[in-house]
C-alpha cells in the first residue's frame, strides 16, 4: 500500500481549469488500476492532494436542486460568478476568494475501503484544525461538513464537503470558509439546508484576516495524523 501523498498547491485557479486537472490525476490512478487487475500486477497507485482558491463560482451536485442557485444568468455575470453542475455528491455550494478548498484524489485501498470513514476523516482532520483556533465544531447529524453551534438556534456552517468516488478512488473534496465575502452565500440555499447560517474563520475570531498557509499547515498536519500518511511535494 502507498501511504505517500503527493501535495500541490494550485494558488488561484479557474474551476473548470481544475475540475479539468482533477479528471486526469483520476484517470491516471483508476487507469493503473484497471491495469493491475486485467494483468495481475501490482503498480503502485499515486495519491494526491490539490490546494486550489477558486474565483467566484457556484457548483451544484448531482442530486442537487437547482432551484437552490437564486440568480439568473445574467445576475452571476453581473457577480463576476460562474456556475458548474458537477458529479460529486451534495447540492449547492459556492467557492471564492478567502476560501480554501482541497481536492484529495486518493486511492482507498491504500488506506481504507470505507467512504463512510473516508468523510468523517475529512470532517475530523477541519474540526481538529478549528479546534486550535479555539473554536467548538462538530458535526450536524445527516448533513455533512463541519458546523458551529450545533444543536443551538445558531448552527452556522464553515466547512462544505461534497465527494465522489469509483473504483474507491476519490475525488473533489472539502472547502473551509477562511477570510470569505460571506455575501455571496446569499444567492444560493447553501447545500439546499434552509433556515442555517454560513460562516468563515474570520468572521468567528473577529478579525480581518486568517493567516491562510497557517490554516493548510494545520489541516495538513491532522489530515497526515489520520490517514496514516505521509505528503511529498508534488
Amino acid at each position: 500500500m502507498n501511504k505517500a501523498i503527493q501535495l500541490q498547491d494550485l494558488g488561484l485557479k479557474d474551476y473548470k481549469a481544475t475540475w479539468e486537472y482533477q479528471e486526469s490525476l483520476f484517470k491516471e490512478v483508476v487507469d493503473i488500476k484497471i491495469k493491475n487487475r486485467n494483468s495481475n500486477s501490482h503498480l503502485p497507485t499515486p495519491n494526491f492532494l490539490l490546494f486550489v482558491e477558486h474565483p467566484h463560482v457556484y457548483t451544484l451536485g448531482k442530486s442537487g436542486d437547482l432551484e437552490n442557485l437564486l440568480l439568473n444568468e445574467k445576475q452571476l455575470e453581473a457577480k463576476g460568478a460562474t456556475f458548474y453542475k458537477i458529479n460529486r455528491g451534495g447540492d449547492i455550494t459556492y467557492h471564492g476568494p478567502g476560501q480554501i478548498v482541497g481536492y484529495p484524489i486518493l486511492d482507498l485501498e491504500n488506506f481504507f475501503t470505507d467512504i463512510h470513514k473516508y468523510l468523517r476523516f475529512l470532517e475530523e482532520s477541519i474540526i481538529l484544525t478549528l479546534q486550535e483556533y479555539g473554536l467548538e465544531c462538530g458535526r450536524s447529524d445527516g448533513e455533512t461538513g463541519v458546523w458551529l453551534g450545533v444543536g443551538t438556534p445558531f448552527a452556522r456552517k464553515i466547512c462544505a464537503m461534497g465527494v465522489r468516488a469509483s473504483r474507491w478512488v476519490t475525488m473533489h473534496g472539502f472547502a473551509l470558509n477562511v477570510n470569505v465575502d460571506l455575501g455571496y452565500f446569499d444567492n444560493i440555499i447553501p447545500c439546499g439546508i434552509r433556515g442555517k447560517a454560513v460562516t468563515s474563520l474570520h468572521v468567528e475570531l473577529g478579525v480581518e484576516n486568517v493567516d491562510e498557509a497557517e490554516v493548510k499547515a494545520k489541516i495538513l498536519k491532522h489530515f497526515s495524523q489520520l490517514f496514516e500518511a505521509k505528503f511529498e511535494a508534488f
